[in-house]
């Protein structure tokens, strides 16, 4: 059966950061896996909001993180880059907290504050 990472959080972005987005996420087409992207119905006010959700194989957990480091690299136009949070709940070893920040994924391990999502 393999092993699966349960993946969720989201990404915050602008106007222009959502559509180089959606290209990225596009570019990495799988017709399965990326379906646990979504969007709110409306925007609502001025940050764009991403989300992801699903339970994803060991093995293609790489697909997922290709993404979110190139997604991370994206400035809007002043400069700034995308950022976001993410939980990665490992069958086996636990749970981690991704931060998308500074252009960049920091994955480090989550702490007991999240226990009660795998209880």
């Amino acid at each position: 059966m393999g092993t699966y990472i349960s993946v969720r959080g989201w990404l915050e972005c602008d106007d222009k950061q959502l559509a180089a987005i959606q290209e990225i996420i596009s570019a990495h087409e799988d017709d399965h896996y990326s379906n646990g992207w979504s969007t709110p119905r409306r925007h609502i006010n001025w940050t764009h909001y991403l989300f992801y959700g699903a339970d994803v194989r060991e093995s293609a957990l790489d697909w997922f993180t290709d993404q979110i480091t190139e997604i991370a690299q994206i400035p809007d136009t002043d400069g700034y880059l995308v950022r976001g949070l993410f939980l990665a709940t490992h069958e086996v070893t636990g749970t981690m907290e991704w931060q998308i920040r500074n252009g960049q994924l920091f994955a480090s391990p989550a702490g007991t504050s999240y226990q009660y999502l795998t209880e």
